[in-house]
C-alpha cells in the first residue's frame, strides 16, 4: 500500500521538532531535583559527560535509521534488517519502541494535567504567602481529586491529539515551531527574574562548582540513565522524526545542535530554580516535589510571584506537550501507512484507548492507590517501573547493537557522511561505550547491581 510520505520543510522544523521531543518533563520537571538529590556539580559534570558520550551518539544512529528506512519504526527496522541480511525479527524493535510511547503517555498526559492544574492555580494567586504545609496540602488534595485529575488529562489529551491529527507540516511543525521559541522566551524571562530577586551565586556554586568527592556509583550510573531518557531516545520518537528528514541535512550537526539545545535549558532551569530555592533558605534536595511542592512556596515569597510562577508552569506545560506529540507520532505514522485509515480517524481512535488508559492511573492515585499489579507497585508505578527500567533502556541497548553489528557500515557512513575518523570515533561511541553505558544503567535499574 502507497501512501504520500510528508517531510520536514527545512532543517531548522526538524531540529526545532526532535528537540521539542526531548526538552519535556525530564528535562523540567526531573532533571532539576536529580540534581538537588545527587550532589549538584558531581551528577551535573557526570551528566555532560553522558550526553556527550552516549546521547549525542545514539541520537544520530536513531535519526540515521529513520532516514534511511523512510517508513514509521516498526516497517523501517524491517526494511533494514532485510537490506542487511539479518532477520526480519528486529522489526519487533521497532514495535516496542511504538509501545513504549504510547504507555508513557498515558502517564505522562496525567502528570502534564497536573502542570495544566497548576498554572490555573498560579493565575488565581493561591500561592501568595503560602507556607510548606499548604503547599504540600494543596498538592495531596489535587492527587485525591478523581475527577479534577480526569478533567486535566482530559485537557492534556485533546491538545496533544489535536496537533497529531493536523499532520507532519500542518500539525507538528507548526506547532514547535510556535512552541519551542515561546518556551526559551519564557525561560529567558524567568532567568531573569531569578537573577534579580534569587540567590544565583549560591545556585551556580552548587551546580558548577566542582566536588569530585561527591561522584560516586549511584551518581553516575544516575546520570548516565537521564541523559539517555532526556533526549527521548528507545522509543521510536526521533527514529519517526529522522524518517521526514531530507537528504542534504548533516544528522552529526543536527544531533549536536539538539543535544546542546536541550542541555542548556535543562542546566539554565535548574539555575533559575536553585536560584529561587536558596533565596527562601528552602532545602535543595525536596526530589520529585520540586517544581509542584516546593517551588510554590518561592514564588508565593517574592514580588511578582504570581505572575512568574503562571508563566514558568506555562513554560512546563508546553515542554510537556512537544514530548507527548512525539510519543505518540510513531504508532500514527504505522498505522497511516498501512491501512486507509485517515490519520484524524487514527489519531482520535489512538488517543481514546490512551485516554482510558491515563484513567487508571488518574485513580491510581486515589480510588485506586491500594490495587497492586506486580512487586508491590500500583498502576502508575508499574508502567513507570516497565518503562523507564526495561522498555526505554533495553530499546535504546538494541538500537545501537543493530546499526552497530548488523548494518553494513557503507550504509551506515552513507547516512553519516562522515570524514574517516569522525565515522571511526561514532562507531567506537555506538558500538562499545554506549552499549556498556546503558547495560550497566539496565543491571542498576533492575537492582541486579548496586
Amino acid at each position: 500500500m502507497t501512501h504520500h510520505r510528508s517531510a520536514w520543510r527545512n532543517r531548522w522544523t526538524f531540529m526545532l521538532a526532535t528537540a521539542g521531543s526531548a526538552i519535556g518533563l525530564g528535562n523540567i520537571w526531573k532533571l532539576p531535583y536529580m540534581i538537588g538529590v545527587n550532589g549538584g556539580s558531581a551528577f551535573v559534570l557526570v551528566f555532560i559527560a553522558s550526553i556527550f558520550f552516549v546521547g549525542i551518539p545514539l541520537m544520530m544512529t536513531e535519526i540515521l535509521l529513520g532516514r534511511r528506512a523512510q517508513k514509521n519504526p516498526l516497517d523501517g527496522i524491517e526494511s533494514l534488517a532485510l537490506e542487511a541480511k539479518a532477520s526480519r525479527h528486529w522489526r519487533y524493535l521497532g514495535g516496542m519502541g511504538m509501545l513504549t510511547g504510547l504507555l508513557i503517555l498515558s502517564f505522562y498526559s496525567v502528570i502534564g494535567g497536573w502542570v495544566l492544574s497548576f498554572i490555573s492555580t498560579a493565575a488565581n494567586g493561591n500561592f501568595v504567602g503560602i507556607s510548606g504545609e499548604q503547599s504540600t496540602e494543596n498538592f495531596n488534595q489535587l492527587l485525591a481529586s478523581p475527577f479534577t485529575l480526569l478533567f486535566w488529562h482530559t485537557v492534556f489529551m485533546v491538545m496533544t491529539m489535536g496537533v497529531v491529527a493536523r499532520g507532519v507540516n500542518s500539525g507538528l511543525e507548526k506547532a514547535n515551531n510556535i512552541l519551542i521559541p515561546a518556551l526559551f522566551a519564557i525561560l529567558l524571562i524567568l532567568l531573569g527574574y531569578s537573577m534579580s530577586v534569587g540567590d544565583m551565586q549560591s545556585a551556580y556554586q552548587f551546580m558548577f562548582s566542582p566536588d569530585f568527592s561527591k561522584i560516586t556509583p549511584v551518581a553516575v550510573l544516575s546520570a548516565l540513565g537521564h541523559a539517555f531518557f532526556s533526549l527521548s531516545l528507545g522509543m521510536g520518537a526521533v527514529m519517526v522524526y529522522g524518517s521526514y528528514l531530507q537528504r542534504d541535512v548533516s544528522i552529526a550537526r543536527a544531533s549536536i545542535y539538539i543535544a546542546l539545545a536541550d542541555t542548556m535549558l535543562g542546566l539554565v532551569i535548574g539555575l533559575a530554580i536553585y536560584a529561587l530555592v536558596f533565596a527562601n533558605q528552602l532545602t535543595p534536595n525536596a526530589g520529585p516535589g520540586l517544581i509542584f511542592q516546593t517551588l510554590p512556596i518561592a514564588f508565593g515569597q517574592m514580588p511578582g510571584g504570581t505572575l512568574i510562577a503562571t508563566l514558568f508552569f506555562i513554560l512546563v506545560a508546553f515542554a510537556a506537550w512537544t514530548s507527548a506529540i512525539s510519543l505518540v507520532e510513531p504508532t500514527i505514522a504505522w498505522v497511516v501507512e498501512n491501512t486507509d485509515i485517515s490519520r484524524k480517524t487514527a489519531t482520535t481512535t489512538l488517543g481514546l484507548i490512551i485516554w482510558v488508559l491515563g484513567i487508571s492511573v488518574v485513580l491510581s492515585f486515589n480510588e485506586w492507590q491500594n490495587v497492586k499489579i506486580v512487586f508491590g507497585l500500583n498502576i502508575f508505578e508499574t508502567l513507570d517501573k516497565l518503562t523507564s527500567t526495561i522498555l526505554l533502556p533495553l530499546g535504546g541497548l538494541l538500537i545501537a547493537i543493530f546499526a552497530g553489528y548488523f548494518m553494513k557500515q557503507d550504509h551506515v557512513q552513507e547516512e553519516l557522511n562522515l570524514p574517516h575518523r569522525s565515522f571511526k570515533i561514532w562507531m567506537c561511541m555506538n558500538n562499545i561505550i554506549a552499549p556498556i553505558g546503558i547495560g550497566a544503567v539496565f543491571l542498576y535499574l533492575l537492582n541486579i547491581i548496586q
